[in-house]
């Protein structure tokens, strides 16, 4: 999968349940346009919509399933029931939060890896990260490929963008790891995607900016307000 998504798009595809737009009919067509628009892959969270995808359009998948544990903070594919989810619906590559934080029931990414690939050799997977030391990490506890997704999303990095101080922190990881880093997080508009692959980025995800209208029209209406 990692080859042919190389230097392309990849569209994610979700709608949280109290956003309007929820529903795996509604992402399928929605990963249906992404397609026609020359998309290479889609992004999508939970079996349902993924085997909707999956029925509807001929693409890889990235697979995601987004559940909360009162124990954790990690909510991107958490745990073991996760994955073999996503195993069962059969997806190219399978995602996960790969930040320092513990994950349900107290367990280190190191320790959950080790059970993974035991159990699944030939499944691709990969890391979602926040920070240059989570990348490196995952590299080498065996991903096949490092994300730019949880940058600005925890703790440690709130408020930081992908393309904060000209997008110094994916050159960074770009420069310091050997497996193809993929682009993703607050990506918003053409011409930063088009950047963050001039800077080495193996493929970028484009979310809200896409598939979330929602989300654009606030941003539309932010601006507008700014001048009146």
């Amino acid at each position: 999968m990692l080859a042919k998504i190389k230097g392309g798009l990849v569209v994610s595809c979700q709608a949280l349940e109290e956003e309007p737009l929820h529903g795996s009919d509604i992402m399928k067509r929605m990963a249906d346009a992404a397609k026609r628009g020359g998309a290479v892959a889609i992004r999508a969270n939970g079996v349902e919509d993924i085997q909707a995808i999956k029925d509807y359009v001929d693409l890889p998948i990235i697979g995601i399933i987004k559940r909360e544990y009162d124990d954790s903070t990690v909510y991107i594919t958490p745990t073991l029931e996760e994955v073999e989810e996503l195993v069962q619906v059969g997806v190219e590559l399978i995602a996960m939060d790969a930040t320092k934080r513990l994950r349900p029931g107290g367990l280190d990414l190191a320790s959950f890896m080790e059970q993974l690939k035991s159990r699944y050799p030939n499944q691709k997977w990969m890391a979602d990260c926040a920070t240059l030391e989570e990348c490196i990490a995952a590299e080498q506890l065996g991903f096949d490929c490092v994300g730019t997704t949880m940058h600005g999303y925890t703790e440690n990095t709130a408020g930081s963008k992908l393309y904060s101080n000209d997008f110094e922190f994916l050159k960074n990881v770009v420069k310091s790891v050997h497996v193809p880093v993929i682009a993703e997080g607050n990506v918003i508009t053409p011409e930063m995607a088009a950047q963050v692959l001039i800077y080495g980025a193996h493929a970028v995800v484009v979310g809200g900016a896409i598939t979330r209208p929602q989300q654009v029209t606030e941003r539309f209406v932010a601006e507008i307000l700014k001048n009146h």
